[in-house]
């Protein structure tokens, strides 16, 4: 069952950091079977109080699969550019 990523970037506060992170990562999602759906762009709210910078929805082929992306040394090497760039919520969802 395909699962997705979704992950609010709610505050860039090092925009050299962050911009390498998501220069590096698209490479290493495809490694792992993962496929963009969103990836940045205009994010209109259309009900509540939610204020993203950014969004980005990634699909993977199985919880399995995403798990081998997060936890593979490829992603590793480079999550501590998300962290030093920016505070993001990030959650995963099985599909229907």
């Amino acid at each position: 069952m395909a699962v997705f990523m979704m992950v609010e970037a709610t505050e860039v506060f090092n925009k050299e950091k962050y911009g390498e992170y998501i220069r590096q990562v698209p490479k290493i999602v495809e490694q792992y079977g993962g496929k963009y759906l969103a990836r940045g762009g205009n994010v209109a709210v259309i009900s509540g109080d939610w204020h993203p910078e950014r969004i980005v929805l990634i699909e993977f082929g199985s919880m399995e699969k995403f798990q081998s992306w997060w936890r593979s040394p490829e992603y590793q090497a480079v999550a501590p550019l998300r962290e030093q760039g920016a505070k993001v919520n990030a959650v995963v969802v099985e599909g229907v």
